[in-house]
């Protein structure tokens, strides 16, 4: 490791044809530098780094000019009363309507008032016309806090000091009966209608204002009334604050017990759809596991079985399949509400030709008509379609074995048209007997009746209802079944896109 040398051992550099310069000129010129720098770099620094005090005086500032000056001015109208409270709603009609407007009615009576006391409580000398003009003076600032509050109070204390004027007598000051009322109105209304800030504002400056009229202006008056009006305003200004704070905690505590509701709710929903869920597990999920590999061994326990058979075998695996399919997905949407759809679409109407081919294999005769321009409909109104047109061959194969059926798709101006129709069973002394029959008084079998026990027809109608549709179900002439659907689907304009 080398020896540090110290800096009054270096030589003094020196260039060829050059005067030598002493070192300690190069460290008087870097030290000035240095200091220039710092001198540069302090302002910068110290408004990075301002005491709390400074920070907290200069908050307070920011506050005060949004609160009274930044657009004080601004046409802001009283709003009317709410009349859903506990003693407003069970007035009559016409009542009700009119305490709608009972704050603008307390700030008119309050006004007249202010009015008067300018009018009469300083006894104008001059006649008629000052006390007049003292009295709507007083009066304007008052009625100004139903549509610029803020205003009003910078018209109040701009009032204050004409009406004292006027009022060459002597008497009170600052504020002369008509103003004292009317600056008192003006601190409440505003106060009600801003936030305790602004009343905290509002009351520092009108002590301001009272210290300058005070010190500068009272010597030709017998008595000041700046300690009453203080006194007074403060402690109106703090019990209007403090029902602000009671309000806003009351709307926490309001929206708190929403949030809290809505929760609870939703928990028990949930907790019932999982309920459900492991219901459908344990008893749909099992039988159509059993469903599918007794299908799936069937074949084998017969010695050369035909074929078939072997494709009846088959196509029940295949749908005993595609079901368990469905209900892990309609499983995982009941359990909880985060769950993410498979990647797997879901049906439409582009897939009914391989619903139709299924259902031929299970012995049902039937046929698909399709009328005007096929086009992409919503992913709603396609997969309702496809399901009504399930359920509907799903209750021909099950209360009209043998009978034919007949899919009609119409693609219409206003929406989507489909008609699912079954003729009558060709034989009803063929179908195979139930657990317990019905027989006739001559012992043939009553056909099964077309509406069934269960909830296909319902789910039907939540879906066409959902969709804001139209449906009728009933029994044909001929014996057979019908299910008209029509769903309407909105037309979406380019300008609208």
């Amino acid at each position: 490791m080398g020896r540090v040398v110290p800096e009054k051992d270096l030589p003094e550099p020196v260039s060829p044809g050059t005067t030598a310069v002493p070192r300690s000129a190069y460290r008087v010129s870097v030290t000035e530098t240095t200091h220039t720098r710092s001198r540069a770099a302090t302002p910068a620094a110290g408004a990075r780094t301002r005491s709390p005090e400074y920070r907290l005086a200069q908050d307070a500032l920011s506050g005060l000019r949004q609160d009274l000056f930044h657009d004080a001015f601004a046409y802001r109208p009283l709003p009317r009363r709410h009349t859903d409270g506990p003693f407003v709603r069970r007035l009559p009609g016409r009542l009700r309507r009119a305490a709608e407007h009972l704050p603008h009615a307390v700030v008119g009576a309050v006004a007249l008032i202010a009015c008067l006391a300018g009018a009469v409580g300083g006894g104008l000398p001059g006649g008629d016309v000052p006390a007049l003009l003292s009295g709507l003076m007083c009066a304007l600032p008052v009625l100004a806090t139903l549509i610029r509050p803020v205003g009003a109070f910078w018209l109040s204390l701009a009032v204050t000091p004409v009406v004292a004027i006027l009022n060459r007598s002597g008497g009170d000051w600052p504020w002369m009966p008509g103003a004292f009322v009317c600056h008192l109105a003006v601190l409440v209304v505003v106060a009600l209608r801003t936030r305790p800030r602004t009343a905290a504002w509002m009351w520092v400056l009108t002590a301001a204002y009272a210290f300058l009229s005070d010190i500068v202006f009272s010597g030709a008056y017998y008595y000041t009334n700046s300690g009453p009006m203080m006194v007074t305003s403060a402690f109106a200004l703090l019990v209007v604050s403090l029902w602000h704070v009671r309000h806003t905690a009351q709307q926490e505590v309001t929206a708190q017990q929403t949030v809290t509701a809505h929760e609870r709710s939703r928990r028990t929903a949930l907790e019932e759809r999982t309920t459900i869920a492991r219901e459908l597990h344990d008893v749909v999920a099992h039988h159509m596991s059993v469903v599918a590999i007794q299908a799936e061994a069937a074949p084998y326990r017969v010695e050369n079985p035909p074929p078939e058979l072997e494709r009846a075998f088959a196509t029940i695996r295949e749908n005993a399949v595609a079901a368990l399919t469905e209900l892990r997905r309609i499983l995982g949407v009941v359990r909880a509400e985060d769950y993410e759809a498979p990647d797997s679409p879901q049906p439409t109407l582009a897939d009914l030709d391989a619903l139709l081919v299924n259902v031929r294999d299970a012995g049902l005769d039937v046929e698909k008509v399709v009328t005007g321009a096929v086009r992409e409909l919503p992913q709603g109104v396609e997969l309702s379609a496809y399901r009504i047109v399930q359920e509907a061959l799903s209750n021909s194969l099950r209360h009209a074995p043998g009978a034919s059926a007949r899919v009609e798709i119409g693609y219409v101006l206003g929406g989507l048209g489909v008609r699912v129709v079954n003729g009558p069973m060709p034989r009803p002394t063929l179908v195979k007997p139930a657990r317990h029959p019905a027989t006739t008084p001559e012992g043939a079998l009553r056909p099964p009746s077309p509406l069934g026990a269960g909830h296909g027809i319902t789910g039907m109608r939540e879906r066409v209802t959902m969709l804001n549709g139209e449906m009728t179900a009933g029994p044909t002439d001929d014996g057979g079944y019908e299910i008209a659907v029509f769903l309407p689907v909105t037309a979406v304009n380019e300008g609208d896109a």
